[in-house]
Order: C-alpha cells, then sequence, then structure tokens
C-alpha cells in the first residue's frame, strides 16, 4: 500500500511538473499587425522567423511588436543583417539624437510614412524636439524658430529630398557643424528610412486605432 501510495505521488508530482513545462513553453501572443502582409501567429512561423521573434520579445520587454517586425519577419535574414547597422546610425552615430529624428521625420513624410510618423514624433519629442518643429514639418511648412544645427539638418534633408543634390551653400553649412562624417552617416540613417517606410506603403501598414493621420500630403 505504501508503495502505491508512493507512486501516485510521484505520478501527480509529475503532472503537475509537466503542466509547468506545458504552461512555460506555450507559444507567445505576437500581438502583430500588417496590411498586406498577413499577421503571422508563433506556431505559423519556421524557425529563421521563431529566431528572429524570440529575440526581439527577449530584448524589447513589451507587450506586442507593433511596427515593422511582420514585415521583416518576410525576410528575417535581411532583418538580421540590417539590424547592426540600423542600431548604429540611430542610436550610436555621434550626432545630437534630436537632429536625427528630424532627418527620419522628413524622409517618412516623403514617403507619406503615416505610422513612421506617428512612432517616432514621440522618439523626437522625448530627444528634446520642439512640438511646435514637428507640426511646421507634418504640414509642409520649415519651422520657425529652429537652432542653427536644427536649421543645418533641416535644410540639408529637405533640399536633398525635393531636389534630389546639395547645393553648396547648404553643404558648407552641414559639413561646417557635423563633418563628411556626418553628411555619410546623415544619409545612411536616411537612406535606412527610405526602405522601412517604402516597405510600409507597400504594405498599407495601418496606424493604431483612432491614431490621427498628421501627414497632410508626401513631400
Amino acid at each position: 500500500m505504501k508503495i502505491n501510495f508512493l507512486t501516485a505521488g510521484v505520478l501527480v508530482a509529475l503532472g503537475v511538473m509537466l503542466g509547468a513545462a506545458a504552461v512555460t513553453t506555450a507559444a507567445p501572443e505576437l500581438n502583430l499587425r500588417g496590411g498586406r502582409f498577413r499577421p503571422l501567429s508563433y506556431d505559423e512561423l519556421n524557425p529563421a522567423q521563431k529566431a528572429m521573434i524570440d529575440r526581439e520579445l527577449a530584448a524589447r520587454n513589451r507587450p506586442n511588436l507593433d511596427g515593422p517586425t511582420n514585415i521583416y519577419l518576410r525576410s528575417p535574414e535581411m532583418a538580421n543583417a540590417a539590424r547592426p547597422l540600423g542600431r548604429y546610425l540611430r542610436f550610436e552615430a555621434p550626432m545630437e539624437q534630436k537632429l536625427k529624428e528630424i532627418a527620419i521625420l522628413l524622409t517618412g513624410r516623403f514617403w507619406g510614412g503615416h505610422y513612421v510618423w506617428y512612432s517616432h514624433r514621440q522618439w523626437a519629442t522625448d530627444a528634446g524636439l520642439s512640438p511646435a518643429i514637428i507640426d511646421a514639418m507634418a504640414v509642409g511648412k520649415r519651422p520657425d524658430p529652429m537652432t542653427a544645427d536644427e536649421a543645418a539638418v533641416y535644410d540639408f534633408c529637405t533640399e536633398l529630398l525635393q531636389t534630389r543634390k546639395v547645393s553648396d551653400a547648404v553643404y558648407k553649412n552641414f559639413v561646417d557643424r557635423f563633418g563628411e562624417r556626418g553628411v555619410v552617416e546623415l544619409v545612411g540613417l536616411m537612406g535606412q528610412y527610405h526602405g522601412l517606410t517604402a516597405l510600409m506603403a507597400v504594405d498599407r501598414y495601418p496606424l493604431p486605432g483612432g491614431k490621427k493621420d498628421e501627414i497632410e500630403r508626401p513631400m
């Protein structure tokens, strides 16, 4: 009888452990959003996609993966290759963060990139960019006032986007402040957001429910 009780106890304990393991390994709820690219569930992902999502979940520590994640799942190899460059240009390159956000917002507006604008408005504000500057850029007006550095970045990016070139005066003013390194890294950052915003335009990536579309027209 003692043996039977022992066996039953072991079985109960084993069942509890197996139940806990099942809960631990349950597929996470991804809460992805998309347009033409249908939001995928964790169970639909192949090994490369799961590896990418697992890294995202571990790094972000937040309840959803809003933004380009659902798009990048179509090519996790590309996303993994692009990530180090994007991280460097956006967060590690020496230019002041609020100035980088001017370039990102203007590039987003060039494409009519509603989600990029929506998401980066908060990043720009947190980095110290005046809401009045953001509001002016949203409707295609040159912000006034701006600091000399803000104006140099705004003029450089706007001229490049509108004319596909940069005049000598605008180039000199920019290089005098940020050097040739600044030129290369800022244009590289804009290139990253050209690719991202174009992908979102193709996908018709939606704004979160109830969020206002602030871009009146593309640049």
